[in-house]
């Protein structure tokens, strides 16, 4: 697995700025990236965005993209990984919304289910991950991990 300084090291080196747009996470990927010495030449900021409220006035999700596919949906972590950008002076960002439980699971959106989108240059990647039966600190951990990996292949 690729870990925070492999990805400063790669940001660095492709001369990208990252920002982060997360919610199960609460800015676990943004204090992976900060504790890396020299991360602020390629970290602009972290967004946590944590209620839908926040999706909405920080990154600028469409209610009624929360409204139609809900908050944990590809559609609303495309819509972070965008306003991230599009708030940000980052040339890059990634999003994650999911349930990291021990509740608010259903059976179309069980707990461990968790939505990753990666924006640069006009164009974003989606990734959906079901960690099934961990706990939350453990489904936070692997999201941390998937979302630095994605940053990392999508250099």
């Amino acid at each position: 697995m690729i870990d925070a300084s492999q990805v400063v090291a790669r940001l660095k080196s492709k001369g990208h700025m990252l920002a982060t747009a997360e919610s199960c996470t609460g800015g676990l990927v943004a204090a992976a990236i900060t504790d890396i010495a020299g991360s602020s030449e390629v970290f602009d900021r972290g967004f946590v965005t944590y209620s839908n409220d926040a999706k909405m006035e920080m990154l600028g999700v469409p209610p009624d993209v929360i409204g139609q596919f809900g908050a944990v949906s590809d559609e609303t972590a495309r819509a972070m990984a965008f306003g991230a950008l599009k708030h940000s002076k980052a040339t890059m960002s990634v999003s994650i919304t999911g349930i990291a439980g021990p509740g608010g699971g259903s059976v179309e959106k069980p707990v461990g289910l968790v939505h990753f989108a990666v924006s640069s240059k006009g164009l974003v990647t989606h990734a959906e991950h079901r960690f099934g039966n961990l706990s939350r600190s453990e489904i936070r951990q692997k999201a941390v991990a998937v979302a630095l990996q994605l940053v990392f292949e999508r250099l």
